[in-house]
């Protein structure tokens, strides 16, 4: 199956297509976005729609994060030490840099789960999480979303069609990169703790 093949798949089922972004953009972070991205470069999905499906998705991950955080605490992550401390460790930091976190979380690789949680054990106020979510959730959507469609837009000048399987090979070359690129970000992170 090359990547044409893939793009007349999810024109044949968008609505599909834009549930499956919706619960990736929920529970996971941007690889998926990223291609979304390329495909709305290549007509298969509507940019704007991809936006709207992927902040509504993400904000929503990140308030079903926060209300676990908020109503049951840590007590549920007893039996996973490891994931209890990460967690603890991001409250810690939500509840030194609550204005900058909430709008960073979602672009380091494996961040973004554990601080929906943190989010919830912290100080920070529910309103002032639910406007930082929107905003943050907006930009993320269309950074990413964007990103993807510049890439598509790259992609497509320099590639022929002939070439879906180099243009293939491209995409994920540069997805890796940007996996690469967010956990040394992640890794920055976790030692400035």
């Amino acid at each position: 199956m090359d990547l044409t093949q893939i793009f007349d798949l999810i024109r044949q089922h968008g609505d599909t297509a834009y549930a499956f972004i919706f619960a990736y953009a929920a529970s996971h972070s941007m690889l998926i976005v990223l291609f979304a991205g390329y495909a709305a470069h290549m007509g298969a999905l509507d940019w704007g729609k991809l936006v709207l499906v992927c902040w509504a998705g993400s904000c929503f991950g990140d308030v079903v994060r926060f209300w676990i955080g908020r109503r049951f605490g840590t007590r549920w992550l007893t039996s996973f030490p490891r994931l209890e401390r990460a967690v603890q460790t991001a409250a810690r930091l939500v509840d030194r840099h609550y204005l900058w976190i909430p709008l960073i979380h979602r672009y380091p690789h494996g961040i973004r789960s554990v601080a929906g949680f943190a989010f919830g054990i912290s100080r920070l106020p529910r309103s002032t999480f639910h406007a930082l979510n929107i905003v943050s959730a907006g930009i993320w959507a269309t950074v990413i979303a964007s990103i993807g469609y510049g890439f598509g837009h790259v992609s497509e000048k320099s590639l022929s069609d002939a070439a879906s399987g180099v243009s293939l090979a491209t995409m994920l070359v540069f997805l890796g990169l940007f996996w690469l690129l967010s956990r040394r970000l992640e890794r920055a992170i976790a030692e400035r703790n």
